[in-house]
């Protein structure tokens, strides 16, 4: 194995309300440096799979910023500084979805972008849903669709549900159900 290249300076070049980008110089092994740019490490994210019954896993509508359109995806959100995440997760579903999980299980951890985000995405399946309310900081009211595992397929040949992140947690979800992927 490779030794990790040799950090020789951290810089801050940029900050705004939600992201910080800073600078690194690295020296790898062979003596090659290089100047990388990345944004460092914060709180990790959970993605939650929310399972209403075996059959059905309930998606949200929200607005993406990013793609300047209203996208399908999972439920999702940052563990806040002392939160453990399986905490966080049922908080989540409860301002997203309005629903609270009595199973949780965290079933994978996955980078974004390595290159240049210090960050991860932890995949948790919520499972023995019922009824529970929380009131989150989204803007506007998000649109719950219940979804059928064995309609996979078609989810995933909509236009609107092209996250990756959301399509590989519930291909990772669907594969501890063991729902044939």
């Amino acid at each position: 194995m490779r030794p990790k290249p040799k950090i020789h300076a951290r810089r801050l070049v940029a900050q705004s309300r939600l992201f910080r980008i800073e600078e690194i110089d690295l020296e790898f092994a062979n003596g090659s440096r290089r100047t990388y740019e990345r944004v460092p490490g914060g709180a990790d994210s959970v993605l939650i799979v929310p399972m209403l019954d075996a059959e059905t896993v309930l998606l949200i509508r929200e607005y993406g910023a990013g793609s300047e359109r209203y996208e399908l995806g999972l439920p999702k959100g940052v563990v806040e500084r002392g939160e453990d995440p399986l905490s966080a997760a049922n908080r989540e579903i409860q301002e997203e979805i309005g629903y609270a999980a009595r199973r949780l299980q965290i079933i994978d951890r996955l980078s974004l972008v390595p290159g240049y985000i210090q960050h991860h995405s932890l995949i948790v399946l919520a499972q023995d849903l019922y009824p529970q309310q929380l009131v989150g900081d989204e803007p506007e009211p998000i649109e719950v669709v219940p979804w059928r595992l064995s309609e996979i397929d078609a989810l995933l040949a909509r236009d609107d549900f092209d996250e990756a992140r959301s399509i590989a947690a519930l291909l990772l979800a669907m594969r501890v159900l063991n729902c044939g992927t």
